[in-house]
């Protein structure tokens, strides 16, 4: 049977791979040599579901959301990851990967962030195993992520504001993969999301995949059927939704639903909206869908959402576009806007900005009065306040 999973060469189809720069090479083979012998490991699965469920505190609820279910004419069930400690999913990836880190004897760790959720978990876990922690962030997304970036240094962080090109998440990468090829032997880089050199899309998803291990359960659990009928997540570079999708990806009774950024549309110029409008080429270090003019270059994506304002999309998700494995939505900045204050007003749930594009996904999609939806709620909408109040009062 085909599988929507990486092959052995870290491929999703025509996407994926590790175009890596020379000196680089090694710590990308090492971690590859490396990675799936730990996560298999007994001992890190232990640890790594010990500090899930002490430390992060899951299981993150499935919260079946009956005012919004009445609006849209199903049964949606929210998977609250914004309930994590740190208030998003980004924790299930930093603690498996500091927990690789440490089995490899690394002990600085750096990480690439856009909302500054990825940054605060980073900094978190390395609080926590007493290490190094060095975090890249576009200059744009320190000031309007402000709150994250204290958090970050609270926790000892040193936040390293980027000020090249439009100063956001691509940025943040590029300079980061630049501090990894200056001290490739002692530096672990810990990737947020589903993008980079395999093994990275491959790792983050399965770290990730705890999300759909836990969906099946609670939906047996409420349902008396493991599997819902639709699945619906944001993409940025796609980690929340590698983990929503990882265990029902292969199972074709479900139907997934992506949203991506649409910015001010996906004709405007302003936008991040990789899947509609990306042509084949490679991003740090992975073929994938990158938004770029005739010559290749790379276009400056927009999004209101700090943490989905990428020019690519991780390798699986462009394979499940191309496949049409996925339906892909582009959901603009107003639509998400008004999807996170329509969600506040009937659930009492302030969502992230990210997670607002996923909700606002529901409405250019018709359900069926038994159709039971599965929506992540990816992160809490704490860091947003400032931009949603901007936009309430720019509409006022």
């Amino acid at each position: 049977m085909k599988s929507f999973l990486a092959d052995q060469d870290g491929y999703y189809g025509e996407f994926g791979g590790a175009y890596v720069p020379e000196i680089l090479h090694k710590c990308v083979d090492e971690l590859k040599e490396t990675y799936l012998q730990v996560l298999q490991s007994e001992d890190f699965k232990q640890e790594f579901d010990q500090l899930l469920r002490d430390y992060v505190g899951r299981p993150s609820p499935l919260y079946l959301a009956h005012r919004l279910s009445k609006k849209y004419g199903c049964k949606i069930y929210l998977k609250r990851e914004d309930l994590n400690h740190t208030g998003a999913h980004k924790i299930n990836n930093t603690i498996g990967q500091i927990l690789l880190a440490r089995r490899m004897g690394k002990k600085r760790i750096i990480a690439e962030t856009g909302a500054g959720q990825h940054g605060v978990a980073t900094a978190t876990v390395c609080a926590l195993m007493n290490l190094e922690c060095i975090v890249y962030m576009g200059k744009t997304d320190v000031e309007r992520q402000h709150i994250n970036v204290e958090k970050m240094k609270m926790l000892g962080a040193t936040v390293i504001p980027v000020t090249s090109g439009n100063m956001t998440l691509k940025d943040a990468t590029n300079e980061a993969i630049r501090d990894w090829c200056c001290h490739p032997t002692n530096t672990f880089y810990i990737i947020g999301s589903t993008v980079g050199p395999h093994p990275y899309p491959d790792m983050v998803a399965r770290l990730q995949s705890v999300i759909s291990e836990e969906i099946k359960k609670q939906l047996q659990e409420k349902e008396g059927r493991d599997y819902p009928d639709y699945l619906i997540a944001c993409v940025g570079g796609g980690s929340n939704a590698a983990g929503t999708i990882y265990h029902y990806i292969d199972d074709t009774r479900i139907r997934i639903i992506l949203a991506e950024a649409g910015g001010k549309g996906i004709d405007s110029g302003m936008t991040a909206a990789t899947i509609h409008l990306g042509k084949t080429g490679i991003i740090h270090g992975s073929r994938t869908y990158v938004i770029q003019n005739e010559d290749g270059q790379i276009e400056e994506p927009y999004s209101i959402s700090a943490g989905l304002d990428y020019p690519g999309i991780g390798p699986l998700h462009a394979n499940l576009a191309a496949q049409k494995r996925a339906t892909v939505l582009a959901v603009n900045d107003d639509e998400a806007i008004e999807a996170a204050y329509e969600l506040t007003k009937l659930e009492g749930i302030i969502p992230a900005l990210e997670s607002a594009h996923a909700l606002g996904a529901l409405k250019k999609h018709t359900f069926k009065p038994n159709d039971v939806v599965v929506l992540t709620v990816s992160g809490r909408g704490d860091k947003d306040i400032e931009t949603y109040l901007n936009f309430a009062s720019t509409l006022a």
